[in-house]
């Protein structure tokens, strides 16, 4: 069959060859001693030597043994140098028959132990047009494709890679066993539904947090910090209440109310979709983070975070209710519920009840509830309003988690 290389992929192929070469070259400037001990006892037998007289030849042999002896008490620079080389060699081989065949070895056979190792995730840095309005036209679509190569081995195969729904990154499911980053669950999911309607997130963009900058993280660790918040450890109820206290302290100098708590509590259910008492360290990191997102950056700034794939949907559910060019405030609301339809028969439809998000925040269209009038509801919603209105909902989507990371305070 047919191999699909990149160039980048080919120039890499190339260099690799190349060093092998080279330690090859060097190897070979061993050989000639070699070749002297092998023919030294042909000489021996030639006639008119006598085979106890002291000629050149047995001095010359005397030294070429005290010259291999120390040869084996210490290889060579250029030994030492081609034992890199015969690694390398060794893992191209495994590379190039996985190529020729476009399987080969599966990816969890083949010795990475010096290239499964965990990336170095860097935060944005915010630029200096990041408040401006972003031109997307409605009526053409990105289609962004996937990588061709997994984004951890760099290895490519026919039929076992497992694309990102939200960036175009591939991976390997035995790569990423390796690295650590998925349980046995979280692989199995990954397996189920990478390929389907409803998609998989990557660690990259299943992490919300990696979204804030340096200066958005300090602070955020800052209120950690002062509410005594242990990282990398799971929240009761009572600790969410006692950190919302306090941050409603530290921000308007005044505690929760007691409808404000009913509405922690309700948070905290969100956050708890399988009822375990306790919300996991994950949820509650990217429910603070989006806060965080909302609360400094612009819609303009939030909608810059979106990617292809994620604008394709967004025209796609946009184009499913255009009329002339515009919708309802009404469906735009229901368009933003679709975004949360992960791992359910009605991924694909907007026509479901948004009662059980909960409000968002004071200022956004869920928190007025049955107050909110019918011309509200009627007021016309254009492509580039719609688009920063979803932008926060599209990325609150990203993980893979089932719990509900958007609900804020009031």
């Amino acid at each position: 069959m047919g191999v699909l290389m990149s160039k980048k992929q080919q120039v890499e192929k190339v260099q690799k060859c190349n060093a092998v070469v080279s330690a090859f070259q060097s190897g070979m400037k061993d050989r000639p001693l070699a070749a002297k001990l092998a023919e030294a006892p042909e000489d021996s037998d030639k006639p008119g030597l006598s085979p106890n007289s002291p000629t050149e030849e047995s001095k010359t042999n005397e030294k070429t043994e005290k010259s291999e002896a120390e040869l084996t008490a210490a290889p060579s620079t250029s030994q030492q140098c081609s034992l890199p080389g015969r690694e390398e060699c060794k893992v191209n081989q495994e590379s190039w028959s996985r190529l020729r065949d476009g399987k080969g070895v599966e990816p969890e056979d083949l010795d990475k132990s010096h290239q499964l190792t965990p990336p170095a995730f860097v935060r944005p840095k915010r630029e200096a047009d990041d408040a401006q309005p972003l031109d997307i036209e409605l009526g053409i679509t990105e289609q962004p494709p996937s990588d061709e190569i997994c984004d951890v081995c760099e290895v490519w195969t026919a039929d076992d890679l497992y694309p990102c729904r939200i960036c175009t990154r591939v991976f390997h499911d035995g790569c990423l066993r390796e690295l650590g980053y998925l349980s046995t669950e979280a692989l199995q999911e990954m397996r189920d539904t990478a390929h389907t309607v409803t998609g998989w997130s990557c660690y990259y963009c299943d992490n919300l947090n990696l979204l804030l900058t340096e200066e958005e993280m300090y602070s955020l660790m800052e209120t950690f910090n002062q509410c005594k918040i242990i990282p990398e450890s799971c929240l009761v109820s009572d600790e969410l209440l006692q950190y919302r206290h306090f941050v409603s302290k530290q921000q308007f100098d005044k505690d929760l109310t007691d409808e404000q708590e009913e509405e922690v509590l309700a948070q905290f259910s969100a956050l708890d979709p399988n009822k375990k008492g306790h919300i996991e360290w994950a949820d509650f990191l990217y429910f603070e983070s989006l806060a965080v997102l909302r609360k400094l950056r612009t819609e303009n700034s939030l909608v810059r975070l979106l990617t292809g794939k994620e604008r394709d949907k967004a025209r796609s559910v946009f184009m499913s209710l255009d009329k002339d060019g515009v919708i309802t405030r009404a469906e735009c609301r229901q368009a933003q519920q679709s975004w949360f339809q992960k791992g359910t028969e009605d991924s694909q439809s907007c026509n479901v009840s948004i009662s059980h998000v909960g409000p968002i925040c004071e200022s956004s269209p869920a928190s007025s509830g049955s107050d909110r009038s019918k011309t509200d509801d009627n007021r016309p919603v254009t492509w580039a309003d719609f688009l920063k209105d979803s932008a926060i909902y599209i990325l609150a989507a990203r993980p893979n988690s089932s719990a509900m990371h958007i609900r804020m305070p009031l």
